[in-house]
């Protein structure tokens, strides 16, 4: 919320927006490009992009709106609760999304690996091996090898606990009143996403050129590339979200009592961090 949050009565309703419908187009041509991408259709990746490029113009003119209705005095503490409660119940959708693979890999590694391997397979795949890093029993995936927790991984942990630490003494400035220092340590935050990013890219790179670790070696590439892949797509986000809220903070528009757009891009940001603690233990580790 803005340093106008709290003056109007009543709770807010805007007028009809075409930002919705827009936003609905945008993300349909997004999925319809990276679908044919990825099956190696010539038209899939200018269509991606196409769509990317659009949704980023639909959230930056939508989001521009909300924050002049705001700043223009027209949310009220009760805008403040809906604000809060959208932002949860989003966050939580997140959980569940990140359950989801979490749980793919779980039912990969302890169910159906396990029971690949067991006495009534020996016949079909007597050289299967029920050992985690596997390729599979069909003998159809290139060897490869698995990546572990040094030193990327764990560099990338440091770096994401650190901007935890940075982005909490932030806030605590902001409701100091100290803008200065408020965006000095949120540019830190923002920093540190982005030594985390170009971390990750570059495993990504030696894991494709020197471990021959790839999206197609098998159950353990899919699972390792999907997980690792979403949350460096989510810390990205993170900090698009971090860097809106910075230039907010440089243009004055939040007050010691009312920063709600800080608060709910810094729970984003933890919740980053926690999913990325289980991934560093989960895929890294066991």
């Amino acid at each position: 919320m803005s340093t106008q949050q709290g003056k109007a009565p009543y709770y807010f309703i805007p007028n009809p927006s075409q930002w919705p419908v827009l936003a609905g187009i945008s993300m349909l041509i997004t999925m319809a490009g990276a679908s044919a991408w990825v099956n190696g259709i010539a038209w899939g990746q200018p269509v991606n992009i196409l769509g990317i490029v659009a949704m980023l113009a639909v959230l930056y003119f939508w989001f521009g709106e909300a924050i002049s209705e705001s700043e223009g005095g027209l949310y009220s503490a009760r805008i403040d609760i809906s604000y809060r409660w959208s932002m949860s119940w989003f966050i939580f959708s997140e959980v569940m999304f990140f359950g989801a693979f979490f749980g793919a890999l779980f039912y990969a590694r302890s169910i159906s690996m396990p029971w690949l391997a067991d006495l009534d397979h020996k016949l079909l795949w007597p050289d299967f091996a029920a050992h985690w890093g596997t390729g599979g029993p069909g003998g159809v995936v290139d060897k490869f090898q698995t990546m572990g927790p040094f030193p990327i991984p764990t560099i990338n942990t440091a770096l994401l606990l650190a901007s935890g630490v940075t982005l909490t003494i932030s806030h605590h400035a902001l409701r100091a009143g100290e803008r200065s220092k408020t965006a000095l340590w949120l540019f830190a935050t923002i920093l540190l996403g982005a030594i985390f990013m170009g971390f990750q890219a570059y495993e990504y790179m030696h894991a494709y050129s020197e471990l021959n670790l790839k999206l197609t070696s098998g159950i353990y590439g899919s699972t390792f590339f999907m997980l690792t892949g979403f949350h460096g797509f989510h810390v990205t986000m993170g900090a698009i979200m971090l860097s809106v809220v910075l230039y907010r903070v440089m243009k004055g528009h939040f007050t010691a009592d009312h920063h709600f757009a800080f608060e709910g891009a810094a729970w984003y940001w933890h919740f980053v961090d926690v999913v990325w603690l289980g991934l560093y233990v989960v895929v890294y580790w066991l």
